[in-house]
């Protein structure tokens, strides 16, 4: 199986696709502020499902799904300042905002049926 086929790394480039599309709208001055760390931080999360399913152990692979939940933390908190700060409006953030809890909770839910009891 590739990690192509995973359900969460699936969820993760959607999740991507709904940051890129979000961070069109903020303005100009913002390329190399939190657009860029939207984005970046968005990234992460798949690539870091995709090289840990490509590593030899499972635990090699919690790992990399534990960065990949820290990425999503980044994210929120990302988020909730383009929000404060007036970048974006609640009813274009909270559709996002609601994906990055649905990508953690499906990572969180594998990471427990990973680990050994």
């Amino acid at each position: 199986m590739s990690h192509r086929e995973q359900y969460i790394w699936q969820r993760g480039i959607y999740l991507c696709q709904l940051c890129y599309e979000l961070t069109k709208s903020f303005h100009q001055s913002e390329l190399y502020g939190l657009t860029s760390q939207i984005r970046r931080a968005s990234v992460s999360v798949p690539a870091n499902i995709a090289e840990g399913y490509g590593r030899v152990s499972t635990k090699e692979y919690i790992r990399y799904l534990q960065i990949a939940l820290g990425s999503l933390r980044e994210l929120d908190t990302h988020l909730v300042i383009s929000e404060k700060v007036g970048l974006g409006k609640h009813e274009q953030i909270s559709p996002v905002v609601k994906e990055v809890d649905e990508v953690t909770r499906l990572i969180v839910s594998t990471i427990n049926k990973l680990k050994p009891e």
